[in-house]
């Protein structure tokens, strides 16, 4: 490669010429088609209807997670229509750095998307930290837990290096099957009589305040990263771009469709699982809807439900798995990544990127574990921090590039513009608040600040003067013009029409 000094410079980063190579070198291939990204993206939820909403119970009642439910499904569908406008403007697999590298420059890009680097690795590694705790109820062996975490990660890893189409494929399977347990539970419940909707409010008012909202208007906030657990990952579809085979059409009715599944499935188990339970049972569960179908079933069943469940939570293993290969691929191949973890091989898939995040989360899982912690509940909390971040800078992208590129291709428009924009972030910054006053999240802050120091660090000495004209990085420098990969070039003709075009 070329001495980066050799290249060119824009806003405070410097791009080195690609040797000859380097993006035959990081293909990905076209499988998917709705059907796929509709399985790829409720795969990547799926789990939390299983396990980790709950929580939400106990911190505000059942009255008070209703309300921050609600008010999450405004935020994610006004974020999904704001990021499907974006994504079919912009059809390559950056995603959330994409649109932000878009509109606040390389600065922004990095940030955005290490924040949901950090996300979709933490995310990938609190469901292999459930799936293990059912997967050795359901087989036994009488394994260490860091056995289960090892075996979950190898096995994904080969799943999703093996090709884009069977991740596609194995993700709308375990999907379907998922909802459809869902499904069973609600229809079950409602023919063996188990629902009793006068459990719901069976929490102790705490002060004074009712049995509707039995800890205030606080609850409600400490309540609301509990209820993105109902939706958290349907977000990344905009990383399938490259891979599917028609992303402008596709991803915004996929976001659509799918949040529609997830607030069916979300309804199934919020409104009946407190009610064959009770709240207070269900906030204290580490297995909700595996308590509920006990209730009204034989014990007989219970390993069979165990592996029902855990279907459930490998359909999201496999889904952010997907997303976070996917991200850190993006990211590599502009160079804010080293440059290695962006090689796709054979298969025309990330491996190197899915091995060095199975790796990052399973040392994350056994630092968090023998910190003294619970290595679920603080790897969880990093990866609500980072999804929440990686949201509040998605939409000020999205306002910020109705403005700075007013007359670029928008294949789909959002339905409810840039009001729809302002209005999910407002709601995710009071989430982000509410994570920052709840003490609970105090070891996953201060974990995720070193976090960004080391990264922030890292990119400021080494990384920005590492940078590559990747399809992301020609969007942002082209003003809009060069939007898709598969149209226009690479290399040093490009490189000289952008040297004449200041960002």
């Amino acid at each position: 490669m070329s001495d980066p000094q050799a290249g060119l410079k824009a806003a405070g980063v410097t791009y080195s010429h690609a040797e000859e190579g380097y993006f035959e070198a990081r293909q990905l291939r076209r499988t998917a088609g709705f059907w796929g990204l509709w399985g790829i993206g409720v795969a990547a939820v799926i789990s939390g209807d299983f396990s980790g909403w709950n929580g939400g119970l106990g911190a505000a009642g059942w009255g008070g997670l209703l309300i921050a439910t609600l008010l999450m499904i405004v935020m994610y569908f006004g974020m999904l229509f704001s990021i499907g406008e974006m994504s079919a403007a912009m059809p390559h697999t950056g995603g959330a750095y994409s649109f932000a590298r878009a509109a606040m420059g390389p600065w922004g890009g990095f940030i955005t998307g290490f924040a949901e680097t950090i996300e979709y690795v933490f995310t990938t590694g609190v469901v292999v930290y459930f799936s293990a705790g059912y997967a050795d109820g359901v087989f036994g062996g009488g394994f260490p837990m860091w056995v289960w975490w090892v075996i979950l990660y190898a096995v994904f890893v080969l799943l999703n290096a093996a090709g884009a189409e069977a991740s596609f494929k194995f993700a709308t399977v375990v999907a379907i099957i998922s909802v459809a347990i869902l499904v069973l539970f609600g229809l079950l419940a409602a023919v063996k009589g188990a629902v009793d909707f006068g459990a719901v409010d069976d929490i102790v008012p705490d002060g004074g305040n009712g049995s509707f909202l039995p800890f205030g208007v606080m609850g409600v906030v400490y309540a609301l990263p509990f209820a993105m657990w109902f939706f958290l990952g349907i977000e990344e579809l905009p990383l399938a771009a490259e891979e599917a085979h028609n992303p402008e059409k596709d991803i915004p009715k996929a976001g659509f469709i799918g949040m529609i599944t997830l607030v069916v499935c979300a309804a199934i188990v919020f409104f009946l699982n407190p009610a064959v339970l009770g709240s207070a049972a269900t906030a204290a569960s580490g297995e909700p809807l595996l308590d509920g179908f006990r209730d009204f079933l034989p014990d007989g069943w219970a390993r069979v439900l165990s592996a029902f469940a855990l279907i459930g939570l490998l359909a999201s293993l496999q889904g952010i798995m997907y997303a976070y290969g996917r991200n850190i691929y993006s990211l590599s191949r502009a160079g804010y990544y080293p440059k290695v973890l962006s090689l796709t091989g054979k298969r025309q898939t990330p491996y190197v990127a899915l091995i060095v995040g199975a790796v990052i989360g399973f040392v994350a899982l056994i630092i968090a574990d023998n910190a003294g912690e619970t290595a679920g509940n603080i790897v969880l909390n990093i990866a609500v921090w980072g999804a929440v971040l990686a949201y509040m800078l998605q939409m000020v992208s999205f306002v910020l590039l109705r403005r700075k590129f007013p007359s670029a291709t928008r294949p789909y428009v959002s339905p409810v513009g840039v009001a729809g924009a302002v209005v999910a972030f407002v709601l995710a910054l009071i989430t982000f608040l509410g994570i920052l006053k709840n003490d609970a999240y105090r070891p996953a802050i201060i974990a995720i600040v070193i976090i960004y120091a080391i990264g922030l660090a890292v990119f400021g000495m080494w990384g920005r003067h590492q940078l590559i004209l990747s399809p992301e990085e020609e969007y942002a420098m082209s003003g809009g013009l060069h939007r898709d990969p598969a149209v226009e070039h690479y290399g040093a003709e490009l490189e000289a029409e952008l040297e004449d075009r200041p960002e």
